[in-house]
């Protein structure tokens, strides 16, 4: 199997995780914002978390300097489009990029116009290259409830025109849910899809929550119900789908090593799993590379590879036009 002609489809992916380096030196030469080094390589360093990393804090981390220069209108739009030009490039065909609005208002922007920026960015790679694209809202968990409320109401004028999906994302923290159970509630009331972090770090009871508390459809990451039997058994039950960044969780310790990573037992035991970047410039990775993992690590088969595709289109939150498209890719690929 062509890894590189396959189609592909992307669930879970950062914007902030996912810049060029090369157009974090550009902008920040341009606006004159200081970094530790203008040398591609040395930013290459501070942006790429080690395979060794300690813990997901040390992670996120990496995150600084991105958004430094993530406080414009033009730049989020620039920096959209060329994550969506990236990922057309390796043959995705569809992709869902998070962001967290409120993370990007350090200059003056407001959430609005931070969401249409985004917009703008996504629609022009639409325009461009052979993708298709949603965006979903994340909400940060260290952060206040009433931040979660703010995001919630302000990107609610964009739903149907691009933006499908609410999100809880950052340090994973036992119990969070249970803060959050009103701004999501109001959210689904709204139309918005809820995926949700959870189960990345140790904590496999987060992902029972998120089902039961916050009704999540899908889970971002979820590694740790391998841990909490009553969290595995309403994922399964429930059809949630998991969202699976391999090299991620492989820094973030999730998981020690590849050959360890649940994604491959998970999908044999029927649970709905998906193959994701997370965030291609802090994992140093493309979908391509993700792909390549596990079917190097797990012996895919066509057929497993074809089930997953399946999976993160029915999954997905496109529309029904959109996943009929999808679909059809896969189709001509086997043609």
């Amino acid at each position: 199997m062509n890894i590189a002609t396959l189609p592909k489809i992307e669930l879970h992916c950062h914007l902030d995780g996912s810049l060029r380096p090369e157009t974090i030196i550009e902008i920040a030469m341009r606006e004159g914002i200081p970094l530790p080094s203008f040398d591609k390589e040395e930013i290459q360093k501070e942006l790429i978390a080690p395979l060794e990393c300690e813990s997901l804090d040390e992670y996120l981390e990496r995150f600084t300097i991105p958004n430094l220069v993530m406080q414009s209108k033009a730049n989020l739009r620039r920096i959209t489009f060329e994550l969506f030009e990236d990922a057309a490039l390796e043959n995705v065909k569809y992709m869902e990029v998070r962001f967290a609005p409120l993370l990007h208002t350090a200059k003056g922007l407001g959430v609005e116009e931070i969401i249409q920026s985004v917009l703008d960015g996504m629609k022009d790679a639409e325009n461009q290259y052979e993708i298709n694209g949603n965006l979903i809202l994340s909400c940060m968990r260290t952060m206040s409830a009433a931040s979660a409320f703010e995001v919630v109401e302000k990107g609610k004028k964009f739903l149907g025109k691009g933006v499908v999906a609410i999100d809880l994302c950052a340090s994973e923290e036992e119990g969070f849910c249970g803060r959050f159970v009103e701004p999501i509630a109001l959210a689904r009331e709204y139309g918005y899809r809820v995926t949700i972090h959870a189960g990345e770090t140790g904590i496999g009871e987060n992902v029972l929550e998120a089902v039961k508390l916050l009704g999540a459809e899908r889970i971002g990451h979820g590694v740790f119900i391998k841990d909490c039997e009553e969290a595995y058994n309403i994922v399964k039950e429930n059809n949630v789908t998991l969202e699976m960044c391999p090299t991620s969780n492989v820094q973030t310790k999730a998981v020690n090593r590849f050959s360890e990573h649940p994604i491959y037992p998970f999908h044999r035991d029927g649970i709905k799993v998906t193959i994701n970047t997370d965030n291609r410039t802090v994992s140093d990775t493309t979908m391509a590379n993700e792909c390549n993992i596990i079917f190097n690590e797990f012996n895919l088969s066509d057929e497993d590879y074809q089930q997953i595709y399946l999976n993160s289109v029915e999954a997905s939150f496109a529309d029904a036009e959109t996943k009929q498209k999808l679909k059809s890719y896969l189709a001509a690929d086997k043609g």
